[in-house]
């Protein structure tokens, strides 16, 4: 029988969730969800100087938004520094590990020494077999691994492939520091090996990482779990992510209008391919997620691709949902409140009324929230630049005389408007737009919207007929 696939996400909280974060995430729980296992969530939390307790709070959420679960309960790192401190001290009673009193300023000459002879190994070995007697007086030492310091270490990485590293070029790595808390390879070892963890998805800057952490395990005659070093991602011109890129946190992109669907689909999409397929559905990623299409090179960020699979998702999704979805959304943009003041019964069924028109041309929750201004945008309007151009005193003059032919309606929709509105142009030797366009900026204070037709229907006889007045003079 096969052993259970257990993967882990494990952040640091000393900032939001970012981007490159929530696609981990997501391989991470993709993997894991395909193969009937589990994902766990680890919180690195053991630079108690930058971790913040909102910061946990952000990635929480940020992932709760994306809608990746994890299972069973957080597990906090720094809440386990007995145990990382207890396995320090088993590698030093087994001879594996040693207590080394180089002072600062040895490690600061070893580093420069280092450097000016192009060696990557910067730690010299120097207390590795001295006997502890030489110490000198009031120095607390830190302990170290005794690394190979011959052979090669081999990672047969799911996404790199084979990478090699020379033992020479290793340096025997701190375990514990000098005040008794434990260095993160250390910690990462024995947590994923404790939480049963079976494969190491993330980024490809742990890569090195990778190797240190093996000789850790091979140490403990520990199990090393299956690897997957992911690339980053880059920028659209090829450079690193920076937030003038799209480096934002998990949140950024909520408060920007996009769907979490959306924003997995896009993400999953982000280094990974199944064929020519863009778009899919939860099911069929987790059905299709591998880790051997996952390509070597850095995935570029590309903010046109997400606004248009964006736009493909709030097409697709039903118009009650896409409601809701903007009523979360309101407390996260300008102008949300005014909206959020507003929203009673009858316009909310304004807002679905005019929906289908709605979410035709939006990209993202944003834009339709705009897009549904004029819905729910009180008398009189504030009018666009580009609307008052139109409205010049000729196409206020085909509004004045539109009027009356609107007063006599009494069953009020769009069929019955688009009657009088062709009947009007027809007789008065107008083409359909010279009225459609004044009527459409008069209406919405815009200069595009939905059909207009539909626009007067979702309106109401009384709110078109009192904006109608407002410009007509």
């Amino acid at each position: 029988m096969s052993e259970t696939v257990i993967t882990r996400f494990a952040p640091s909280p000393t900032g939001f969730l970012h981007i490159g974060g929530g696609r981990t995430a997501l391989f991470n729980w993709l993997y894991a969800r395909a193969r009937g296992g589990k994902m766990l969530l680890r919180i690195e939390d053991t630079d108690r100087e930058r971790s913040t307790d909102a910061a946990i709070a952000a990635i929480i959420d940020g992932l709760t938004w994306l809608g990746l679960s994890w299972d069973g309960d957080i597990v906090y790192q720094f809440s386990r520094a007995a145990r990382h401190r207890e396995i320090a001290e088993q590698l030093l009673a087994e001879g594996k590990a040693y207590r080394c009193y180089a002072s600062p300023e040895e490690l600061t000459a070893m580093r420069e020494a280092a450097r000016k002879e192009g060696r990557a190994k910067l730690y010299d070995g120097r207390w590795r077999d001295r006997d502890p007697s030489e110490a000198p007086a009031g120095v607390k030492p830190v302990i170290r691994l005794k690394a190979p310091q011959t052979g090669e270490t081999v990672i047969e990485d799911q996404v790199q492939g084979r990478v090699t590293w020379q033992n020479a070029d290793l340096d025997d790595l701190v375990l514990l520091r000098s005040d008794g808390n434990p260095t993160y390879m250390l910690a990462v070892v024995v947590d994923d090996h404790d939480m049963g963890v079976t494969h190491i998805i993330r980024g490809d800057d742990h890569l090195t990482n990778g190797a240190r952490q093996k000789h850790i395990y091979e140490a403990l005659g520990w199990n090393v779990p299956v690897m997957a070093h992911i690339p980053l991602i880059h920028g659209p011109d090829g450079s690193k992510l920076s937030k003038r890129h799209g480096a934002l946190g998990v949140d950024a992109y909520r408060a920007m209008g996009y769907l979490p669907a959306a924003m997995r689909n896009y993400l999953v999409r982000l280094g990974w391919s199944h064929g020519d397929q863009e778009i899919f559905t939860e099911e069929e990623m987790v059905k299709a997620f591998d880790l051997g299409h996952i390509g070597r090179s850095p995935a570029r960020f590309d903010f046109a691709k997400l606004e248009s699979l964006n736009g493909h998702y709030i097409r697709a999704t039903p118009d009650a949902e896409l409601i809701a979805a903007l009523e979360q959304l309101l407390p996260h943009i300008a102008g949300g409140s005014d909206l959020a003041d507003k929203l009673t019964p009858v316009l909310r069924d304004k807002l679905l009324a005019a929906m289908p028109g709605l979410k035709e041309r939006a990209k993202t929750l944003v834009e339709l929230f705009e897009a549904s201004r004029f819905i729910w945008a009180s008398r009189p309007l504030d009018m666009a630049e580009p609307a008052k151009a139109l409205l010049t005193a000729e196409a206020k003059a085909v509004l004045a005389a539109l009027l009356p032919e609107f007063e006599t309606i009494a069953d009020w929709n769009a069929g019955t408007v688009e009657a009088v509105v062709r009947a009007f142009a027809e007789r008065s030797g107008l083409k359909l737009g010279a009225v459609a366009q004044p009527l459409r900026a008069a209406l919405t204070g815009r200069t595009t919207s939905p059909p207009i037709f539909d626009v007067l229907a979702v309106l109401g006889r009384i709110e078109s007929l009192g904006r109608l007045r407002d410009q007509a003079g």
